[in-house]
């Protein structure tokens, strides 16, 4: 191949051949290809000298193929249409048909309620489609966007290079997850009230420090400390545990548990907003672009608005 290359061939001039040999003459080659009579001939001495032989003879008015340029139309014709084609065909893409593999960067506050309806509509409408998901929460979604590790993530994310484009889907702060059956807010969930139940933390740092602590430094009685939200609803129901989580999550686990209740923190914590996240190199992939359209219906479907 490097050999090939060292050859500095202008494929250009293989095109002008072909419509040369087809046009018969070279004024009408030029005026099919928009270029001027001697632009077309000075590539076609080009084409020549590159050769090492005579691609066409005069006659008459017009050209006629020699026998070296017989064979190099035969051999050549086939590969610039298809070249042609492959640069100006439009993206094609069956959802029906694809077996594309995506790999989808998740947090794990939206994989409980995210899949399940992601994957229905890959059964309906794409059949052949797989998903490979991978954890991502805002301190590593960054690096694996950029090291192509996924092809497009939905979570919270801060900094973030300038060739990842970013969708914002919606933004909600937080909710106190509790069993009213043992936990008891009272009339006014105050701030006293609050501190003083034990609680259950999600922490990605393996450490008794979660959202409330780092946002507004206040220290809570943290009974347990685990690393991520898929453990909340079993911790919370039964017992006298508080979960401090996002609002979506809430409202997924209450769906699952009609036992347990939520209220508003009696502070004010905003939290980030939840975005889906995506390569700049990857905006016009089809089927890539398939699969953002639905996550993001799916994840606005999730907001309180909705």
């Amino acid at each position: 191949m490097n050999a090939l290359y060292e050859k500095s061939l202008d494929l250009n001039l293989l095109r002008v051949f072909v419509v040369v040999a087809e046009a018969g003459s070279v004024t009408a080659a030029a005026a099919r290809l928009y270029l001027t009579q001697p632009a077309v001939s000075a590539a076609l001495r080009r084409l020549t000298s590159a050769v090492g032989a005579p691609l066409f003879v005069r006659s008459g008015r017009g050209l006629e193929l020699s026998a070296r340029g017989r064979r190099l139309l035969a051999t050549a014709r086939p590969h610039v249409e298809a070249l042609v084609e492959a640069a100006l065909a439009p993206a094609t893409f069956d959802p029906r048909s694809s077996e594309r593999t995506v790999r989808l960067g998740l947090s794990d506050a939206s994989e409980s309620w995210l899949l399940p309806r992601l994957l229905e509509v890959f059964a309906r409408e794409a059949p052949k489609m797989r998903l490979v998901v991978v954890p991502a929460q805002f301190r590593n979604v960054g690096m694996l966007l950029s090291t192509s590790a996924v092809d497009l993530a939905m979570t919270v994310a801060d900094e973030l290079p300038p060739n990842i484009h970013r969708l914002r889907l919606f933004h909600e702060g937080f909710l106190c997850l509790f069993d009213p059956r043992h936990a008891r807010p009272g009339k006014r969930f105050t701030l006293e009230r609050y501190l003083e139940h034990e609680h259950v933390i999600v922490s990605y740092n393996g450490d008794l420090r979660g959202v409330v602590e780092d946002a507004l430094g206040l220290q809570r009685k943290v009974r347990v400390s685990i690393p991520s939200f898929h453990g909340v609803g079993d911790l919370v129901e039964g017992s006298a545990l508080v979960a401090t989580v996002p609002g979506m999550v809430a409202r997924h686990v209450m769906a699952l548990r009609p036992a347990l209740r939520a209220l508003k923190p009696p502070f004010e914590m905003e939290g980030a907003p939840l975005e889906l996240l995506w390569r700049a190199t990857s905006e016009d992939d089809e089927a890539l672009r398939f699969v953002r359209e639905h996550v993001a219906r799916m994840a606005r479907s999730q907001s309180p608005a909705a």
